[in-house]
């Protein structure tokens, strides 16, 4: 009996999906809820768990096709029917390595045993990567034959063949592939950011050096007691809520031509993964504590890792925090969230000689930048508010005491 394998549900918001990868091939036996197929949405990437075991029958949808919410994207053979119908020849195929076509397609190019090759990947599957490796392990392996070095002969070299300007072609390689789903979001994001705001930075540096003593001195006792690594962002988001009360432009959006200004502080911390750039949403970090902000990002960076970010975790926002700084950069503008009005973009934490009381010393100096719409935002309010910022990091009581 064949099953039908639907296109999940997809959130709300979102009108279709990509079909990224199938993990698994007609032919193949499947384990119930085990993941067949990657769906890329703007924001998230969505499995395809089997209903039930069985062998895949049918793929209906391929890499790269659009589908919608519940439409049919393959066909499942139940366990009973398969075992029924199997033969000889096709168990031999479901006991061969699973592959995927890219893969296939290189062991057939190649001549080589996939069973030969140790897989690498989730389950014991062969990566492309594992198969170039067995290929250059074989290489290695032949005896070196020396060539017999012929006498100089004059001759008249005949021009280079098709085949032959293709392979030194194949020396400067090109690979045009089109863009993610996020990807293709995050460029109409910022694009309409440059275009719809009036968009400024203003700069400003901080001393970390109080900020680096409090941490050392209580970073122990911290990850005892709460079980998470005190960090530098739940010092920044901390910084960030008190200017943002202060300056409440700041922490508004602009709908047509009204302002809406938030009574609530919904902080955006922007994650790097193998996608792209994400943001998902501290909420209601005014009522965190320095434990709260810390685990909430620390569960943000996992489910990044493991592609379970939801739109939810991604939806709202009042205003972002950026940290460029863990990639070594020292200096940048950060382009707004739409429909955010401002952004603060942190920086690497480098010893500098600066002046204090008449004498050079050396800090840990880094450069803060705030990216604003200047329609809602007035320059001498972004300056302040990047200011009081900068007062709450270098005595940061201001954060401990409220005050």
């Amino acid at each position: 009996m064949n099953f039908e394998i639907l296109a999940p549900v997809l959130p709300e918001s979102v009108s279709d999906a990509t079909l990224v990868l199938w993990h698994k091939q007609p032919g193949e036996k499947v384990a119930e809820g085990e993941n067949l197929a990657d769906l890329e949405t703007d924001k998230i990437i969505l499995e395809v768990p089997a209903p039930r075991a069985g062998v895949l029958k049918d793929i209906l949808k391929f890499g790269g096709d659009t589908v919608l919410g519940g439409e049919i994207i393959a066909l499942l053979e139940s366990d009973e029917t398969a075992a029924a119908q199997s033969s000889p020849a096709e168990d031999a195929v479901a006991a061969a390595p699973s592959l995927s076509p890219g893969v296939r397609r290189l062991v057939a190019e190649t001549e080589v045993d996939a069973g030969a090759i140790n897989g690498s990947g989730k389950h014991g599957r062969i990566l492309k990567s594992d198969v170039i490796e067995y290929l250059q392990t074989q290489a290695e392996q032949q005896p070196a034959v020396p060539a017999a070095r012929p006498a100089p002969v004059a001759v008249d070299l005949p021009a280079p063949s098709a085949a032959a300007v293709s392979a030194i072609a194949s020396l400067r390689p090109e690979q045009r592939v089109p863009m993610t789903r996020l990807r293709a979001k995050i460029a109409e994001r910022l694009l309409q950011a440059q275009q719809n705001a009036a968009m400024l930075t203003t700069f400003n540096e901080v001393n970390l050096k109080a900020v680096i003593e409090l941490r050392n001195q209580y970073k122990a006792r911290f990850e005892e007691k709460h079980a998470i690594k005190l960090g530098f962002m739940s010092f920044f988001v901390k910084a960030a809520i008190e200017a943002l009360k202060r300056y409440p432009a700041i922490n508004a959006s602009i709908d047509g031509n009204d302002i809406i200004y938030h009574g609530y502080y919904d902080i955006g911390i922007a994650v790097s993964t193998q996608r792209g750039l994400i943001v998902p949403i501290l909420r209601d970090a005014d009522q965190l504590d320095f434990a709260g902000i810390e685990k909430g990002i620390a569960d943000f960076s996992q489910k990044a890792k493991k592609g379970s970010i939801s739109v939810e975790d991604l939806s709202g926002g009042t205003f972002t925090i950026t940290n460029g700084g863990i990639f070594g950069s020292m200096l940048s503008t950060p382009i707004l969230n739409p429909p955010q009005s401002a952004i603060l973009g942190m920086h690497a934490i480098k010893d500098r000689p600066v002046v204090e009381n008449g004498e050079i010393v050396i800090r840990p100096i880094m450069y803060l930048a705030l990216s604003y719409d200047h329609r809602l935002v007035d320059g001498k309010d972004a300056v302040q508010f990047l200011g009081l910022i900068k007062e709450c990091l270098e005595a940061p009581a201001h954060l401990l005491l409220n005050i």
